[in-house]
């Protein structure tokens, strides 16, 4: 088979068609449900997957390319062509997507004087191995060697960012003699400034927007004067952070933009058709004047929802499909509430899952970068100069979240939201700041910023220096929390790894080996007959990690608006199945519960 861009129209074995996509990120997906959104998306009316390549998720540190598992793109794509659809891939190397760092592995925007997403030898180096370990599986899955794969993007939204041609053509070249031989595309939005920037010779020009679409339509003709209009992100939805509403859209909205789309005959790519779950760590923030860390729930208001179930949105979506192009008679089965379950949770004892304090000094705070930690917290510990008085401590900068204690005492946190960055300290000689990295900034030119205490702390205006640093691994934490099932039996009384709590009052925080009041690990067990999708409330516990059979399911938090976190059938095992929980502050309910749907929280403020 061949795909073509044609005068007007994309060319299917010399015939006009009309790509309908839709978005589906592999990494947001657990592997063994890619199957069932792909072929949701298909009922939908779609002909087309779309997804980008996260180089993070592949490569966390250099040199150690993973592409199995959750990182099986090939298998991904092979699915996608199990299922007669096509596929859109888009590698960036920069991607935005609310994703950690923008897909840019820390390792790459911590080497010392590279140049992101620019003609800049350093940056380009490791970008040009990257590409070509993606094209060695992109390559010999493009449809002209009977695969799936029709477009591939280069970059990403780049007039955004910058307009560094040069860049550009260069990217075009690597992705060339890497074998691939389908059209090639770009992505902006529609504005004259993005599009000029945006674009390079020989590669086609895409628009991303989500109204007033024969306006955008007409501003991409400018540009693109021949060949099909594309809108390749159809924001059909929208993304959430932590201490915000729950965004959605109008579902009667969205259906008559996307028919106008479709009536001008244009192709979409839906961004989302499924938005999935930023699992484990992963989720992204944003930052243009206020640092705002993405929650967990990527559901983007989506066709499917995060368990993958059709909304409303869907079945509007598919009608107006239906009136441009054939659709499956098949439809997907609804919702079903899932099973409700109430887990008495334990304290396991922070022996077991704490690391004991790292007592190298440091004249100065190292960040995580410098410390090469790649999980989200950071324990710092100062002496400082003995004295009865309140001082103050000033940071340049805390990123991005810090609860302080002295003494082994709270007395306080900074938050970079709020852009908090001085405290008063009262008398005691042992401070303790336990930092959180809440996401990396996915967007502009704060990529790649450094996380943990930034600068040299000053005390009452003078420097403090001499500090250790003890990177806490949070994954490894909860997995350390949860197979403390040998320990259960036999520990319920005093010295023993795990010790029940009281149901009638508010958990007690021992104070653990690094001396932290308030970091509490937690777990239970349930049993089920047959795995199923389930939804683990929060809203009782405050800000922290949750995992089901060892898998991270990532961050929760009281500020919402999420106040579930989904957790995929796929993770769970008839039978006995372990929740652990990394508590970070107060927890006013020793019970996990499972409730019957998600909770993503109010729709306005």
């Amino acid at each position: 088979m061949t795909f073509e861009i044609g005068e007007e129209h994309f060319l299917l074995d010399g015939e006009p068609h009309r790509v309908l996509s839709g978005a589906l990120h592999y990494f947001r997906v657990h592997p063994e449900q890619w199957a069932d959104r792909i072929h949701k998306a298909k009922l939908m009316g779609l002909n087309t997957i779309e997804t980008y390549v996260a180089w993070n998720a592949h490569e966390p540190r250099k040199g150690e390319w993973d592409a199995t598992g959750w990182n099986d793109l090939g298998r991904f794509l092979d699915l996608i062509a199990a299922e007669g659809m096509h596929a859109i891939v888009r590698p960036g190397p920069y991607i935005c997507a609310e994703w950690h760092n923008g897909g840019l592995p820390t390792w790459l925007t911590a080497l010392p004087g590279v140049g992101l997403r620019r003609s800049q030898p350093t940056y380009l180096h490791e970008v040009e191995t990257y590409l070509r370990r993606v094209y060695d599986i992109v390559a010999p899955r493009q449809i002209d060697d009977g695969g799936p794969v029709v477009l591939v993007q280069i970059e990403n939204e780049y007039g955004a960012y910058g307009n560094d041609t040069a860049y550009l053509e260069r990217l075009v070249e690597v992705t060339r003699e890497a074998g691939i031989t389908v059209p090639l595309t770009t992505i902006d939005q529609p504005t004259d400034q993005m599009l000029s920037d945006g674009s390079v010779d020989g590669v086609h020009l895409t628009g991303s927007f989500g109204s007033r679409a024969d306006e955008r339509l007409a501003t991409l003709r400018r540009h693109q004067p021949t060949g099909p209009l594309m809108c390749a992100e159809f924001w059909d939805g929208w993304f959430d952070w932590w201490g915000a509403f729950h965004h959605t859209t109008s579902v009667e909205d969205a259906a008559r933009e996307l028919d106008a789309l479709l009536a001008a005959g244009a192709s979409v790519n839906f961004y989302m058709v499924h938005g999935g779950t930023n699992f484990g760590l992963t989720n992204g923030a944003n930052h243009k004047g206020r640092y705002l860390p993405i929650a967990t729930s990527y559901d983007y208001d989506a066709p499917l929802d995060e368990a993958g179930n059709p909304t409303p949105k869907f079945f509007a979506f598919r009608d107006v499909i239906a009136k441009y192009a054939d659709v499956p008679a098949e439809t997907p089965a609804l919702a079903v509430p899932a099973p409700e379950l109430e887990v008495p949770l334990s304290i396991v004892a922070p022996d077991a899952w704490l690391p004991p304090v790292n007592r190298e000094r440091h004249t100065v705070p190292p960040t995580f970068d410098a410390l090469q930690h790649l999980s989200a917290l950071v324990a710092y510990e100062a002496e400082l100069p003995s004295t009865s008085a309140p001082r103050l401590l000033e940071f340049e900068e805390v990123r991005d979240f810090a609860w302080l204690s002295i003494d082994g005492v709270p007395f306080g946190t900074l938050s970079r939201t709020l852009h908090e960055t001085s405290i008063v300290v009262p008398a005691g000689t042992r401070l303790r700041v336990l930092v959180e990295e809440q996401g990396r900034v996915n967007y502009a030119e704060r990529i790649g910023e450094e996380k943990g205490i930034i600068g040299t702390p000053l005390l009452d205006g003078a420097p403090l220096e001499g500090w250790t640093a003890t990177p806490i691994d949070v994954a490894g934490a909860g997995a350390a929390i949860g197979s403390a099932a040998a320990a259960a039996e036999s520990a319920a009384g005093a010295g023993g790894a795990l010790a029940a709590a009281d149901a009638s009052s508010p958990l007690a925080h021992p104070e653990t080996s690094l001396g932290l009041t308030g970091l509490t690990g937690l777990r239970g067990e349930f049993e089920l007959e047959a795995p199923s999708d389930l939804y683990l409330d929060t809203a009782k516990w405050g800000k922290g990690y949750a995992l089901v059979n060892g898998f991270l399911l990532g961050r929760y938090w009281r500020s919402g608006p999420q106040q579930t976190l989904y957790v995929p059938g796929s993770v769970l095992r008839a039978g006995v199945n372990t929740v652990a929980i990394v508590e970070l502050e107060v927890t006013a309910s020793p019970i996990a519960r499972f409730v019957a749907q998600a909770t993503l929280g109010p729709l306005e403020e």
